[in-house]
């Protein structure tokens, strides 16, 4: 694998535990890493973005093949990891860090972003789409015990039942 012939994806979705995982185990990412962006806030806390007042979101960065596997696909499972219809929420978490967002690094994936998203609009959601679909900005690696937290611990969800 060559590492100068990968990309980078960022997405927001809630909870970024379960978002990580379920992107480590497809074919084609090559790594992933949970942190904080789109903020005003250098270098924030775990503790910092839970206030809701840094505007960051929980967010996963991923590197990927896409040789192996396209952006759109990376974009397809996004759209089935969480509700992109609510805004500021997901599940039981509130709050501005658990936006739905698509932070594009090229304009390439702009455009792909934003055609998948009018795409789904109307046909997959009943509720109109609130995704954003913003620049990629600083992207701060979240507290070593986030990393890859549902292997550390075993499984799990980020929602209790």
């Amino acid at each position: 694998m060559n590492e100068n012939s990968l990309e980078i994806a960022t997405f927001a979705a809630g909870c970024f535990w379960g978002v990580e995982d379920a992107f480590m185990k497809v074919r084609g990412v090559k790594s992933t890493r949970v942190g904080y962006t789109g903020g005003n806030l250098t270098n924030p806390t775990y503790e910092d973005v839970c206030t809701d007042r840094t505007g960051h979101a929980e967010a996963i960065q991923l590197k990927y093949d896409p040789k192996e596997i396209s952006y759109k696909e990376l974009l397809e499972l996004f759209w089935s990891l969480h509700n992109p219809t609510t805004v500021n929420r997901q599940g039981p978490d509130i709050g501005t860090q658990y936006r739905s967002s698509i932070f594009f690094h090229t304009l390439e994936q702009e455009k792909i972003a934003k055609r998948v998203k009018q795409e789904l609009d109307g046909s997959k959601f009943q509720n109109k789409i609130v995704t954003e679909i913003v620049p990629a900005s600083i992207f701060y690696p979240a507290e070593e015990y986030h990393q890859k937290y549902y292997q550390k611990i075993g499984g799990g969800s980020c929602y209790k039942e």
